[in-house]
């Protein structure tokens, strides 16, 4: 038993076998990059947009499925399958469009879920009815990416939105009962160790499904990328950024899946910290931290 809700063992215990998300790049670009909510994107976004470093650009959806599947099947046996469109904001078309691009996961056999990565302020009450509509044949995910609940952090790292426009999608989404995941970054300027427990706290009364935490890390290209070379941004240590995610954790509900307990960028675009990319150690390190507490996720909760 782990000390958090971890999401591979939730899938598995779903579904009976180990899960695959594959992540997908369906081409969209971002109301905060092309000035429609703002100019120039997130301070720590790159051009990649958060694809996964096996998604490709211009290439249709049913190919990059078709070739991820046929990759995990032959080095894996894998059987079952998530469609995570992943890559920028995948709600950001019109309706029409986005129903024809979220149906070409649909011929696939194995696909048991679909989970559309978006910004709070990109969805409305059609759009999430269409993706309520897949909700009967497959496990539905809306991840919305809030980061911090503090409004003056989400103006200094250029978000475009605020948490007020965060709380109305979160409504929006439970109207329709499609369970909702939330992004967060750990170790944003001029945060502290309270104002990122007090999102924890805010988010706990949400009761949301999910919960992705990320370390903040310098991405070649990206705004922070010069703020860090010009030393204006601390990061955090590994130790200090497990601590961070236990105290997070303890003020998170038992029942809310963790959907990721760290990130870090390709090693081609990945700047600092270096300790970011040693995943499973930075892993093992939270774990152990849990361990040496004696702690687990909602602990400090009545």
């Amino acid at each position: 038993m782990k000390p958090y809700n971890d999401y591979n063992t939730y899938l598995k215990s779903k579904y009976g076998q180990k899960v695959y998300r594959i992540g997908l790049d369906a081409g969209f670009t971002c109301p905060n990059r092309d000035g429609t909510k703002g100019s120039g994107g997130c301070i720590y976004c790159d051009a990649e947009g958060s694809r996964s470093p096996y998604a490709k650009a211009n290439i249709p959806v049913s190919e990059q499925l078709a070739s991820r599947i046929a990759f995990l099947k032959e080095k894996y046996q894998a059987s079952k399958f998530i469609a995570y469109f992943q890559a920028f904001t995948s709600t950001y078309a019109p309706k029409d469009k986005l129903k024809k691009i979220y149906d070409e996961v649909l011929p696939f056999k194995g696909i048991v879920g679909i989970s559309i990565g978006t910004r709070p302020d990109a969805v409305d009450l059609d759009k999430l009815a269409l993706i309520a509509s897949y909700k009967n044949d497959y496990e539905v995910w809306v991840e919305y990416g809030l980061q911090s609940s503090h409004d003056r952090t989400l103006s200094a790292i250029n978000r475009g939105h605020t948490y007020a426009d965060f709380l109305h999608a979160v409504k929006l989404t439970k109207k329709l009962r499609i369970p909702v995941s939330a992004h967060v970054i750990l170790g944003l300027p001029g945060e502290s160790r309270a104002d990122m427990i007090n999102t924890a706290k805010k988010l706990s009364e949400l009761e949301i499904e999910g919960l992705k935490i990320h370390v903040l890390h310098i991405l070649k290209g990206s705004d922070l990328e010069d703020m860090y070379k010009a030393g204006s941004i601390k990061l955090l240590e590994q130790d200090e950024y497990a601590d961070l995610v236990c105290d997070f954790l303890e003020n998170i509900p038992k029942n809310t899946v963790i959907q990721r307990l760290t990130a870090q960028g390709t090693k081609e675009h990945h700047v600092a910290p270096e300790w970011a990319l040693d995943k499973l150690g930075t892993i093992k390190k939270i774990e152990d931290t849990f361990a040496k507490r004696g702690t687990y996720q909602g602990i400090n909760l009545k």
